[in-house]
């Protein structure tokens, strides 16, 4: 990487440049090198240019993951707009929410949107804008310049934008570590418009990565074709996605050799995925932590121990800082659970108009809103939301920690663990259990027994509900809000 590279506009002359025939994305059929990928985003460019957009406006992408994502993110970086971009799996009122908070000036979608505010551009106009010169630049980009705003998941409330600059992408690059090397193939499976895409730019163009993107609606089988065809060295997706994967059936008779790790994180990892997961692909697991606001956190590495991929999430990245704090904002000693904070250049700068809601403290730490500890080793141990935290008769109970312990049991395929309100004791535990089998179902006695083996006897669950399956999010993560407002429990 170049010391010069001041903007994502520098690093794709220079890769460019340098290495004009990688290729930067396959999408199906599609392939387009990284000479392409500067040509097509100058046309694309000029026609946003055409379109009225200027330095600072918004341009808001509403496509499924693929090239044409990625050409008119970068086209509209070279006119130092800002990019947005809605996972079209989002309903109408969560995308007009959106649309009205970050006003774009034009919105590239594959349909229409009701009562958009600009200039709504069709996916036809991308792919069909003219070449351009992939190093022309009709406008000064400064590093401070806002690159993205990225949406929470909105899982708590209605979702916040947050801000990321050109030296924000910049510092992430710098603290992936391991996870990153020059001319990776990565298999990219999850949305575009989600953080792990829209922060990593800087980071997948400057080292020379192909990303291989898993079409939409995504499955199992694809996205193993996918691993074992395009010989992807970097395997990445969600826990459910792992899961369904190793639910294929000829998983032995596929080639992986290719891969030298697979990355998961998002959600909660179970122990048994990762001890799965190693055995079947032959490679190094990595669990990541990280969130919107701060883009990057923490993360094992290749050579930890089973045991400690399994029951943690790492040390700090490169360049982050991270303390366990009270609600004060004062740290804790080792292994007492505290708010987590962190404290890097790679976090954003701050929620779309929402000063007054800034999750900032005056020093500078990012409240992350989860709570866990460190131990002895400056290894971080996640608990759970601080939102999904239940008080069971004056003790607080996290739910992560719960799940964690009950996913181990062998007749448990799936948990989640919420609290319900009750007049007695405050919250009740409830488990909402997936059988491995069905005609072998846990008892709930079974699974307060496993669970009192590890944990205190007031975090065992108090309830339980058996559930074909667990109601998610467009990320993967289990939504307990559809849980604890649907499901009845007596």
């Amino acid at each position: 990487m170049s010391s010069t590279e001041q903007t994502i506009i520098d690093v794709v002359e220079r890769v460019a440049r340098h290495h004009p025939a990688v290729e930067a994305y396959v999408d199906g059929d599609e392939r387009v090198s990284y000479w392409d990928l500067a040509v097509r985003s100058a046309g694309v460019a000029a026609t946003l240019l055409d379109l009225g957009v200027k330095r600072g406006d918004v341009v808001a992408i509403r496509l499924p993951t693929s090239i044409e994502y990625a050409v008119t993110y970068l086209a509209a970086l070279r006119l130092g707009a800002v990019v947005t971009g809605i996972n079209p799996r989002l309903g109408r009122r969560e995308v007009e929410a959106i649309m009205r908070r970050a006003a774009p000036v034009v919105t590239v979608a594959d349909d229409g949107l009701a009562d958009p505010s600009g200039v709504v551009l069709s996916r036809q106009p991308v792919n069909g804008a003219p070449s351009g010169d992939p190093f022309w630049r009709p406008v000064d980009v400064s590093p401070e310049d806002p690159v993205a705003i990225v949406w929470t998941s909105g899982t708590t409330g209605v979702p916040k934008g947050a801000v990321f600059d050109h030296r924000n992408l910049e510092a992430l690059s710098q603290a992936t570590g391991e996870l990153s090397q020059p001319f990776d193939r990565r298999l990219s499976p999850t949305p575009f418009a989600h953080v792990g895409y829209m922060t990593r730019l800087w980071d997948e163009i400057g080292n020379v990565m192909t990303s291989v993107i898993v079409p939409t609606p995504w499955s199992a089988s694809t996205a193993l074709d996918l691993l074992e065809s395009e010989r992807i060295t970097v395997g990445q997706g969600v826990p459910t996605q792992w899961e369904l994967m190793l639910r294929q059936p000829d998983l032995d008779e596929r080639d992986f050799s290719a891969l030298r790790l697979i990355a998961t994180g998002a959600a909660r990892v179970p122990a048994p995925l990762v001890a799965a997961l190693r055995r079947t692909f032959g490679c190094p697991v990595v669990v990541r932590y990280a969130t919107t606001e701060a883009s990057v956190i923490s993360g094992t590495l290749r050579s930890d121990p089973l045991e400690v991929v399994e029951r943690t999430v790492g040390r700090p990245c490169p360049t982050v800082e991270v303390r366990i704090a009270d609600d004060h904002g004062q740290p804790v000693p080792d292994g007492e659970v505290g708010m987590i904070e962190v404290r890097s250049a790679a976090m954003m700068k701050g929620y779309l108009g929402d000063e007054q809601e800034s999750p900032f403290r005056p020093d500078g730490w990012l409240v992350t809103g989860d709570a866990g500890s460190v131990d002895g080793a400056g290894r971080i141990h996640l608990v759970g939301r601080r939102s999904e935290m239940y008080i069971r008769g004056g003790y607080n109970v996290y739910p992560l920690e719960i799940e964690e312990v009950l996913s181990e049991h062998p007749a448990v395929a799936e948990v989640a663990v919420a609290g319900i309100p009750d007049e007695v004791l405050g919250y009740r535990g409830v488990a909402w259990v997936v059988p491995a089998e069905a005609a072998a179902a846990p008892s709930l006695d079974a699974l307060r027994q496993w669970c009192q083996q590890q944990l205190a006897d007031y975090k065992a669950p108090d309830l339980l509900v058996l559930v074909e399956s667990l109601p998610r999010n467009q990320m993967g993560k289990v939504d307990k809000r559809v849980l604890t407002d649907s499901v009845s429990v007596p």
